[in-house]
């Protein structure tokens, strides 16, 4: 199956914390970055997903927040260090693509008007943020 989703991240799966009707699942990315899901129990149980399970997490770009400075305070667990690898400037969009380590990439679509208000450029440093409830997991 091909998909639209430009966040396409293969994970091995380290945790399932299960709840009455959702459970938190943690993958471990090829970088050692971990990353963290928020799913359905049901489909836990029809992808099969337990420890030690090959997943790809995906995150449409955007859902994908961009921050330049310190990062405390939310509750966000999806937190990518990086730099900008790529940066395209559309009429009102942008697309940037950041370098996570582990040769790994993520995609964010912004305004332009945040890009400019961040200072963005190739080599800038960000912080990539995902909530972990706008994080789908795939099996093969």
């Amino acid at each position: 199956m091909s998909l639209s989703i430009r966040n396409q991240l293969p994970a091995t799966v380290v945790s399932v914390t299960p709840g009455e009707a959702m459970a938190t699942v943690q993958g471990r990315l090829s970088g050692g970055q971990m990353v963290t899901a928020a799913v359905t129990m049901s489909a836990v149980k029809e992808l099969g997903i337990g420890e030690g399970s090959e997943v790809t997490a995906l995150a449409k770009a955007t859902e994908v927040a961009l921050a330049t400075g310190e990062v405390s305070g939310l509750s966000i667990r999806n937190r990518f260090p990086g730099s900008v690898s790529r940066l395209t400037l559309g009429a009102a969009m942008a697309t940037v693509v950041i370098d996570i380590g582990g040769g790994q990439e993520l995609t964010a679509a912004i305004t332009q008007d945040a890009a400019a208000e961040l200072g963005l450029g190739e080599g800038s440093r960000v912080t990539a943020l995902i909530k972990s409830t706008e994080v789908s997991l795939a099996t093969a």
